[in-house]
C-alpha cells in the first residue's frame, strides 16, 4: 500500500513541477485568452518545501471559508493541501518559540 501512495505522490510531484512538460491542449478561443500570470513568491516557496520524509499525519479542521480557498489553491496552483499546511505550521512555530518554551516546561513536570 505504502508503495502505491509513494508512487501516486511522485507522478503528482511530477505533474505539478513548472518545468514539466507540456501536454498538448486544444487551440486556444478567442474570447477566453488568458493572460499571463505572474507567480507570487510564496507560490514557489512552497512548491520548493519537500514532503518526501514526513511521515506523520495529523487531522486538521478548518471553517468552510478556509477549506475552500485551500481547494481552490491546489486547482490554481497545483500545490497539495498538505503542503500549504505542512510549511503554514513550520513557519508560525519558527515565528514563536515560544511555543516550544511551553512545551518543554510541560514535559518536565511530567512524572513517568
Amino acid at each position: 500500500m505504502h508503495e502505491i501512495k509513494s508512487l501516486a505522490d511522485q507522478l503528482r510531484n511530477r505533474i505539478n513541477k513548472p518545468d514539466a512538460p507540456a501536454v498538448e491542449k486544444s487551440p486556444p478561443q478567442k474570447k477566453k485568452e488568458k493572460k499571463q500570470q505572474v507567480a507570487a513568491p510564496v507560490l514557489e516557496l512552497l512548491r520548493a518545501y519537500d514532503l518526501a520524509d514526513h511521515k506523520s499525519m495529523i487531522h486538521v479542521r478548518f471553517e468552510t471559508p478556509t477549506a475552500q480557498l485551500l481547494h481552490h489553491l491546489k486547482m490554481a496552483s497545483g500545490i497539495e493541501v498538505n503542503k500549504v499546511v505542512g510549511y503554514a505550521v513550520k513557519q508560525f512555530l519558527e515565528q514563536h518559540p515560544e511555543l516550544k518554551i511551553i512545551v518543554k516546561q510541560y514535559l518536565q513536570t511530567i512524572e513517568l
